[in-house]
């Protein structure tokens, strides 16, 4: 994989607003990228907008969305759609990202809900993927997600997720927490999903912790310290990809900055031991 191509490099970090003062005033050398949801800052006014803006203009961010709610049978909210591409190009924001899930029907459920793995969502999807790249133009990223059942499931997640990127040609954002989640829970091995990724269509990675409910249950919640296996699994892919672009999300239960920073550095460590690696390589 050419690393090269990549519109934000290094390790990133979510950006939440109790942090954004913090941030602008210490100006973490760590930190390669940011992103934002960009339903939580699209309206920010007043001295949150001015820091926020002085952020854009110093640092490198993308966009994560929570509510477009690509697998909907609603209408796509196309109004949302033509603000963020504003936002976009007023905080010179690289690209846009969405999970491949469904979040609303008739009106916002508030979670992400599972996408039935068939052949006729992955047209469904596909066709809105297209539609929000042409509104924006330029290509989204989609996210695999973690999830606790699979109605009407008629092809695997990989195969299902594969189809849809091929079928909307659009680029991938690669949750590496979401695949360690999934393989306990659904019982499939993490690193044959890994392999079976479309690594050229990599735009950037998340990595995350979880709840342990049992030794055969993992939740998903972005509010714990990334376990062994996980980093595990994110090694694994660097070495099968390179060292593409990481970003450490945690949404809640916050430490301190200094072990937020630490798991970032644990992240920019692992890649640029990979990129020491390949120079020795091919020196």
């Amino acid at each position: 994989m050419d690393t090269n191509s990549f519109l934000v490099e290094g390790a990133g970090l979510g950006l939440r607003r109790p942090l954004l003062t913090l941030f602008l005033e210490t100006q973490p050398q760590e930190v390669g990228f940011y992103e934002v949801a960009p339903e939580n800052w699209i309206t920010i006014g007043g001295k949150y907008g001015k820091a926020f803006k002085a952020m854009t203009e110093r640092f490198n961010f993308v966009c994560h969305g929570l509510s477009l709610s690509l697998g909907s049978t609603d209408p796509l909210d196309e109004k949302f759609i033509r603000e963020v591409k504003q936002f976009m190009a007023e905080h010179n924001i690289k690209f846009y990202s969405e999970h491949l899930s469904y979040s609303s029907k008739k009106g916002h459920l508030y979670d992400l809900m599972p996408i039935p793995f068939t052949l006729e969502a992955v047209r469904h999807v596909a066709e809105r993927i297209k539609r929000v790249q042409d509104i924006l133009e330029q290509k989204i990223a989609v996210e695999n997600v973690s999830y606790y059942a699979a109605p009407g499931q008629e092809m695997t997640e990989i195969d299902f997720f594969n189809a849809v990127v091929e079928e909307a040609d659009c680029n991938i954002l690669i949750d590496i927490n979401n695949i360690y989640v999934n393989s306990v829970n659904h019982q499939y091995d993490a690193e044959d999903f890994l392999k079976a990724i479309p690594a050229q269509r990599i735009a950037y990675a998340h990595i995350a912790g979880h709840y342990a409910v049992a030794d055969d249950f993992l939740v998903d919640t972005h509010g714990a310290e990334i376990v062994d296996p996980v980093w595990w699994l994110l090694g694994k892919a660097y070495e099968l990809y390179g060292a593409f672009p990481t970003l450490l999300e945690r949404d809640f239960n916050l430490p301190p900055i200094d072990e937020l920073l630490k798991e970032v550095n644990t992240i920019r460590t692992m890649q640029r031991a990979l990129q020491t690696q390949q120079e020795k390589r091919y020196a």
